[in-house]
């Protein structure tokens, strides 16, 4: 255990609980309870989403900057999604996610906000029809997939680039369907494909294929008919009717 000196004394390292604390004789039981709250939260967000069908789900900036150059562009796309009979889901909160929880309800549509609980806590936005608020950020981002035919992603930081590559990642790894995954801000966007392009190809970390999977537009409509397309192609595999 790491200790800080005082003098002649040593301080107390508060890390070293957090590192050792699943040595603790409790453990088995606080594992028990964790698992326990983990079957509630995943039960309960199934049951609020059940009734939830294609729906998109639309990643984007918290923060009020990326609103100014990019908000017209997300508020014009989730009109169009609605209108077309798709649902838009988004993380609930601020910045380009209240503005396609906007677009959607302008739209006549469903808007779905999937919150998580953070230290700064921040209120959903006003523009939901349907909210499901999470404590555990990978039941949420299971939601993200389970329940969308699609995924579009605004200009956003960490949190988008995490939604972002978990969707490529999962629609590479063939454990879900190859719904589109659509890059919105081009001018955002093109960079990381040149770098992928550019680095990761010739290293050997990615194949050229693996970027066919990055779809670039700025066309609202252009975005409707890929998820369009893609969905009736799914149904008519499924011999479902969409």
């Amino acid at each position: 255990m790491r200790r800080a000196a005082t003098g002649d004394s040593l301080e107390h390292d508060p890390f070293a609980d957090v590192l050792h604390g699943h040595l603790l004789p409790t453990a088995a039981g606080q594992d028990e309870e964790r698992v326990a709250r983990i079957a509630v939260e995943a039960l309960t967000s199934f049951q609020a989403l059940a009734e939830v069908r294609r729906a998109v789900s639309v990643f984007g900036s918290a923060r009020s900057e990326p609103v100014d150059r990019w908000g017209d562009l997300a508020r014009r796309t989730s009109i169009a999604l609605t209108r077309a009979g798709f649902a838009v889901m988004t993380g609930g909160g601020p910045g380009l996610m209240a503005v396609a929880n906007e677009g959607a309800l302008a739209g006549e549509g469903i808007s779905v906000g999937l919150t998580i609980h953070l230290p700064a806590q921040e209120e959903p936005n006003g523009h939901l029809s349907l909210h499901v608020p999470f404590h555990y950020f990978f039941l949420r981002k299971l939601a993200f997939v389970k329940y969308a035919c699609a995924f579009v992603c605004l200009p956003g930081g960490y949190g988008t680039l995490d939604e972002l590559f978990e969707a490529l990642n999962l629609k590479r790894t063939h454990r879900m369907h190859p719904f589109p995954v659509i890059l919105m801000g081009a001018t955002y966007w093109t960079g990381l494909r040149e770098w992928m392009a550019g680095t990761c190809v010739p290293s050997g970390t990615l194949d050229a294929r693996d970027l066919e999977a990055l779809e670039i537009t700025d066309d609202p409509e252009a975005v409707v008919a890929r998820v369009q397309a893609c969905h009736a192609g799914l149904c008519r595999k499924l011999g479902i009717h969409g």
